[in-house]
This record gives C-alpha cells, structure tokens and sequence, in this order.
C-alpha cells in the first residue's frame, strides 16, 4: 500500500497570455502546506475508486504505466474548482500512489501531459514535486494558436525559479462559498476567448515587476516586496480576464480582495486561477490578525466561506509506502 499527500497551491497569474510574444503562459504561484489532498493505493487486478474522479486518474494512472489495476481511496479532499490546483494535485497523487504501490518510480513530469496535466502552468506539477514559490518558463508560442494542443500533446514547462520562502511567512487564503470557478471545456473556452485579445503590453509590464521586484523578493525574503509584486502581477492579470469574468477579480472574489486591502498586516491580496479563492501574505506574528480580518469580510458582505492560514509547502508531496511503516 502507498499513501501519498499533496498540499493546495495558489496560482498567481501568467507572465503572458498574448500570442504576440515569444512565450505563452509562464505561470507564477506558491505550493501551500494546507489544505491537502491524500490518496492511498493497492495493487489489484482492475480500477476500483468510489470517488469518479479519482477512478478516472486511476484508470489513467494504469494505462500509463502499464500495471494492472489499482484500487485507490480518497482519505483527504481539496475543495474543487475554486483556484487551489485540485485537479492537478488529486491526478498527480493518485499518479504517485499507483506508482509506488507498484514499486515502479512515477516520473511525475514525464507522465503529466498523460494524465491531462500541465498544459498551460506548470506551477502545480512543480509544487507537487518540490514545493515552494515557483515561476515556470511557459510555452513556446509557434506551437499554439488560440486552440490548445491536444490533450497530452506537450511537456510540462520547465522550471525557471523556485525559493522556499521564509517559515514565518503565513498566506491567508479565503474560500468563499460562492460557484465554482472555470474548469474543463468552459476553461479553455474563456482561456480562447483571452489568449485571442490579450494585450502584450500587459506581458510587457508583467515581465519587468517579474526580474526587478518578485524574483528578488523571494529570494531575499522581503515579505512587504514580494506582497506588493504578487498583487500587481494578479492585477495585471485581471485587465486580460475582466471580459470573461466580469472585472479584474470575479464576484464575489473583488468585494473580498477590497475589504482585505484595508487590513494593514496583509499584502499581496489576489485571487487564485478563477477563484472564488482570494489570498494575501502575512507573517506569524500578525496571522491572528489577518484571520479576523478574512472572518469580518465574510460576515459583512454576508458570505459562509473557510478560512485558512498556513505556511508553504517547503518540500513535494509525501509518500510512504509500507516498507516505510515497518
């Protein structure tokens, strides 16, 4: 039996959505150490899974390597569609789980694009494999027109920068009960829609907070840069989405993200791939604060939602097998 655990991560935007430039995509976000998604996998002689999600990364996950079958439980569940990489980290999981139940090594990222991951950021598969703050290195545009390629048909973007932040840091993140953000074929169809009017000077702007701001922030572990870089860049991002979603953040994603502007001890407010989930940074000392404050908005614009406070993930996902547990 293998159990393998993965925590959310936040997606802070793209470095460029325009077909004008060079590269596409180039996702920027941070792995989280909570919430998480665990999975726990055994040989067996077909597919089986309660849960139809998880059935069908399983089915993947066999046909992929070549086993033959595996039965996968979900004992842990990251709330979906709401901007915490779900999707990503659940197939990755049961991907892993079925590997090394197995005893065969996963190749996360050689085996990504197969399980229908990776085709735009590459921030989750990164996150997934080693934590962290991680800014990928995008797509080459001459293989993309405003259609995706076909479903497996790339490689997961390379990593052009990971730091692990400071311990002390705390992100906030907000979920809102609120509908669900694009997925699926509603996704690529509001990403179409994007790619094909994005502005390129936007990248332009994006590119130079990027180098001169949010690279040396994280590296340096400057929290009130790196807050101000990361809430700019989602900014930015939100002029290319505003069609789509009905502003720079999706309701009630924008009501959130002003209400927690006006918290002193929080920067870098945004909001997650699609949302509904909003975030910001904080330090330990202040988290109490900035979670009365999450708590306040909520209740004021009269919303039920969850709030969570936690460090980043400073490693990948943990996997134990049962050569472990003896």
């Amino acid at each position: 039996m293998a159990t393998v655990s993965a925590g959310a991560r936040l997606h802070v935007g793209f470095q460029n959505l325009s077909l004008a430039r060079e590269r596409l995509y180039g996702g920027i976000g941070v792995g989280l150490a909570e919430p998480r998604v665990t999975v726990t996998a055994e040989p067996a002689a077909s597919v089986e899974a309660d849960d139809p999600l998880v059935r069908t990364y399983a089915s993947r996950a066999v046909e992929v390597l070549d086993v033959s079958g595996v039965a996968v439980t979900l004992e842990e569940s990251l709330p979906r569609h709401v901007g915490l990489g779900s999707g990503t980290q659940l197939a990755l999981a049961v991907l892993t789980a079925t590997a090394r139940a197995h005893g065969i090594e996963p190749r996360i990222r050689d085996y990504a694009p197969a399980m229908g991951r990776g085709g735009r950021s590459g921030v989750g598969v990164a996150t997934f494999e080693d934590g962290g703050f991680v800014v990928d290195a995008g797509h080459p545009t001459n293989r993309f027109t405003t259609e995706p390629p076909a479903e497996g048909d790339w490689t997961v973007p390379p990593v052009v920068a990971r730091h692990s932040l400071p311990s002390e840091w705390r992100f906030l993140v907000v979920v809102p009960e609120a509908d669900p953000g694009r997925s699926g074929d509603d996704e690529d169809a509001s990403m179409r829609a994007v790619v094909e009017r994005a502005d390129p000077a936007i990248a332009d702007e994006i590119a130079g907070v990027v180098t001169r701001k949010l690279l040396p922030a994280a590296a340096a572990g400057r929290l009130e840069s790196f807050g101000e870089a990361i809430a700019e860049i989602g900014r930015k991002n939100g002029a290319w989405y505003a069609d789509a979603q009905g502003g720079v953040f999706r309701p009630p994603a924008g009501e959130l993200v002003e209400a927690l502007e006006d918290c002193q001890v929080l920067s870098g407010i945004g909001q997650s791939s699609w949302g509904p989930v909003v975030y910001g940074v904080t330090d330990i000392a202040h988290a109490p604060e900035a979670e009365a404050a999450a708590e306040d908005a909520l209740a004021d614009r009269g919303l039920e939602g969850r709030v969570i406070l936690t460090g980043t993930a400073e490693n990948g996902a943990r996997v134990r097998t049962d050569t472990d547990r003896q």
